[in-house]
């Protein structure tokens, strides 16, 4: 049995070589990874990429992307020394390369250029035919700032500051960099001190921390190579963070205890290693693979940023389990009983009888719940049930007040702009109207359409202003050749029968009642707004782009859902070869996911205790990122506990105990495991509650809270208590005769 062992040993050996090589070859390409990734959302197939496209291969619009330049400290615009120093702004913008149109003040002489309380912006284009057009906006900051040192002599007070939503998504990715940072500055020491807690021993704990970041820089690394090819959001950085450190520490800490477990009772360091293995390989297995499936769903949301924490996920997920397979069996084989080096003052040395010791508190709890499992189902059930049911108040639209990152340029810029009364260009919708039959250009009847919806739109108290081709031309068709070039571009087709109406939102219109508006617009339709039969109606734009996201969240959500618990039941059943054990654990995470749901709504919907987050007050809704990301995280990390406890109560049963025995001793050999784990995960997640981006805050909350609840009442209480009441039908169909090998294969060398 030795010699097999040892050649398992060597084969391992090779495997672990083969990772690390991998592993190391792939390192230099994690170095800033985060460049190729994106802070655009990107809906596919929705309206508001529809008008993107429209714009740009139909319209050929300098504007497409574009971005607002905020101007104050300089004379007023429509003044002749304010002109001349807005000449020179716009001249040296011009010359800057990337930028495919400047409209001030000076080419558009209308009052939207003249802001409340002085001031004024220039709209600038952009279009990048080498890499991603947000990468041109480190260029337009060094422009801005040097136009602002020239300008300062003469006017001390001066002051260009770039916002729109690409210098917006450029400060949430330094804002999201800076969390990766800062969250990991957090952890790592506060996981080292657990770990240190858990194995009283520096090198067992160095292990899975190492894992950890391994993980974390090989899927950067990939996701890195990726983005120079698909759409990958910002997101991945701190998902793969959070995750990383998360899943890499968990699985490598079960490996690394069941390592000293086979040391303690006597085996040498390689045997004690496949043994390892061997116990701990197939029931990680099954882990990674019900948290991966989670990660799978997410690729059907044809939303760029989803799409990406599933890229992200599922990477994390695999490459935690293939290095716990591989490096760590064989980087413990090497240490043998050395795995103790490094022993704390405060820990002895761990042994059989320390072991045996350490397990009898969990076992007398686990005879506690077997004597009184209906008492510790209602006692730890009802409290479950209640924080659930405030789930169902769950609300996924776009979440009131200031969240974005407040010490950004742009953010600055924004609130500038609200001061100003004119924050409504950065929120304008992007309304593309066609006619079917006549040309807005060329006929009266096409021009009166559009004048007509363009005055109808005006009209409406949340609209502030409406810029169309009939605006500029103030109503005559004839003044139409004496528009630029650039104009009659950006807001009419070439063909002349579709054109572009901005409407501007007004200041005190929040993107909640925006994104309402949009829906209400699109459902009221082109016919009736313009009174033409057959005419259409597309509207794009920030407001359109969230109206977008929330429908088709909402429209994936059930889909998602259910092929999660499908393809975790399926997974379940293929390793415990057990319907009711598969369908009770689905039902326990289902409970762990809605109770952490109904925590999400009482701390940042409601605003109880969200002040410690940074969210005073409460948000009133919750991004509708946040939920299908989080359902299909938690569904498969809480799966984690359950595949523990019951691997370790059919490994008990199939030795010879009854499901009374059976229960207290698999807590006692996985409970303290189960809880050393939990308290890393929730070290790692709330630690990116303290960043600045919200959207992070949630998931990281949502994700701490659910494996609190899990670790805690679920699995240590509701779990053993509902096997006790079970019985045999644990293990129905099959029974424990027919099943096959348990996950965590008993010790029987």
């Amino acid at each position: 049995m030795y010699d097999i062992m040892g050649l398992m040993s060597v084969r391992r050996f090779w495997v672990a070589g083969v990772v690390l090589a991998a592993a190391i070859a792939l390192l230099p390409f994690s170095f800033h990874a985060e460049r190729h990734l994106e802070t655009a959302t990107r809906v596919e197939g929705s309206e508001a990429e529809s008008v993107r496209q429209e714009l740009a291969s139909r319209f050929r619009s300098p504007f497409v992307d574009r971005v607002v330049l905020v101007i104050r400290g300089l004379p007023p615009a429509d003044s002749e020394e304010g002109q001349q120093a807005l000449a020179t702004i716009v001249a040296r913008l011009r010359e800057e390369p990337g930028v495919s149109g400047v409209v001030s003040h000076l080419e558009l002489r209308d009052p939207i250029f003249l802001g409340r309380e002085g001031g004024t912006f220039v709209l600038v284009g952009l279009a990048s035919t080498d890499g991603p057009v947000e990468s041109l906006v480190p260029k337009l900051h060094e422009v801005t700032n040097s136009l602002a040192d020239q300008l300062r002599g003469d006017y001390p007070a001066v002051k260009l500051e770039l916002t729109g939503e690409l210098p917006l998504n450029f400060d949430i990715r330094k804002a999201s960099a800076d969390d990766v940072q800062r969250g990991e500055s957090l952890v790592i020491p506060a996981t080292l001190a657990l770990l240190l807690v858990a194995f009283g021993s520096l090198v067992a704990a160095v292990i899975p921390l190492a894992v950890g970041q391994i993980a974390i820089a090989t899927t950067l690394a990939i996701t890195g190579l990726l983005a120079q090819r698909f759409h990958l959001s910002i997101l991945v950085q701190n998902l793969a963070t959070m995750l990383g450190l998360g899943l890499g520490i968990d699985y490598a800490l079960l490996m690394v205890s069941r390592f000293r477990e086979a040391i303690s009772i006597g085996h040498d360091g390689s045997v004690a290693s496949v043994m390892a293995a061997r116990q701990a390989g197939h029931t990680l297995l099954i882990s990674a693979s019900t948290v991966a499936i989670g990660f799978l769903a997410l690729l059907t949301v044809p939303i760029s940023e989803i799409r990406s924490i599933g890229v992200a996920g599922f990477l994390v997920a695999g490459i935690s389990v293939l290095l716990t397979n591989t490096l760590v069996p064989a980087a413990l084989a090497l240490l043998g009983p050395r795995i103790d080096a490094g022993r704390m003052p405060f820990t002895p040395r761990l042994d059989a009888q320390r072991a045996a010791r350490t397990g009898n508190r969990w076992r007398k709890w686990g005879n506690v719940i077997v004597a009184n499992p209906w008492l510790a189902l209602f006692l730890a059930g009802a409290p479950l049930m209640l924080l659930a049911w405030q789930a169902k108040r769950l609300d996924t639209s776009v979440p009131k007040g200031n969240w974005l990152p407040e010490s950004a340029e742009s953010v600055h810029a924004l609130h500038t702009l609200e001061r100003m009364d004119r924050a409504g260009v950065v929120y304008s919708m992007r309304v593309v109207v066609e006619l079917p039959a006549d040309s807005i250009a060329q006929t009266d009847a096409g021009w009166n359409a559009l004048d007509r919806l363009s005055k109808r739109l005006a009209r409406d108290p949340r609209c502030a202003r409406v810029i169309s081709i009939t605006t500029i031309a103030e109503g005559n068709r004839a003044s139409l050749p004496d528009l630029s070039r650039e104009t009659r571009r950006t807001f009419l087709s070439s063909d002349g029968r579709a054109a572009l109406l901005e409407v501007l939102p007004a200041t005190a219109v929040s993107l909640r009642d925006q994104v309402d508006w949009v829906r209400e617009l699109r459902k009221t339709g082109a016919a009736a707004l313009t009174g033409v039969s057959g005419a259409t109606l597309q509207i794009g734009g920030i407001p359109a782009l969230n109206a977008d996201y929330q429908t088709i969240v909402a429209a994936r959500f059930v889909p998602v859902m259910a092929m999660v618990v499908g393809a975790t039941l399926l997974a379940l059943l293929a390793g415990f070869r057990s319907l009711f054990a598969a369908v009770k654990a689905i039902a326990l995470n289902l409970l762990s996911v809605a109770a952490s749901f109904g925590a999400l709504v009482l701390v940042f919907q409601d605003g109880h205790g969200s002040s410690f987050l940074g969210a005073p007050g409460g948000t009133g809704s919750i991004f509708p990122l946040v939920p299908i990301v989080a359902f299909a995280i938690v569904f498969g990390l809480s799966m984690d506990y359950e595949v523990f406890l019951v691997a370790r109560v059919l490994e008990a049963r199939r030795s010879g105990m009854s499901e009374a025995a059976a229960i207290p001793e698999a807590l006692a050999r996985t409970a303290g495991l189960i809880t050393s784990a939990a308290a890393i995960m929730i070290v790692v997640f709330a630690a990116f509650t303290f960043g600045n981006f919200l959207v992070v805050k949630m998931i990281g909350f949502t994700l701490a809270a659910a494996v609190f609840i899990d670790a805690t009442l679920v699995r240590i209480v509701i779990g053993p208590a509902l096997l006790r009441i079970a019985g045999d039908w644990n293990w129905w169909p099959w029974g424990l005769a027919t099943a096959r090998r348990a996950p965590v294969a008993a010790s029987r060398e």
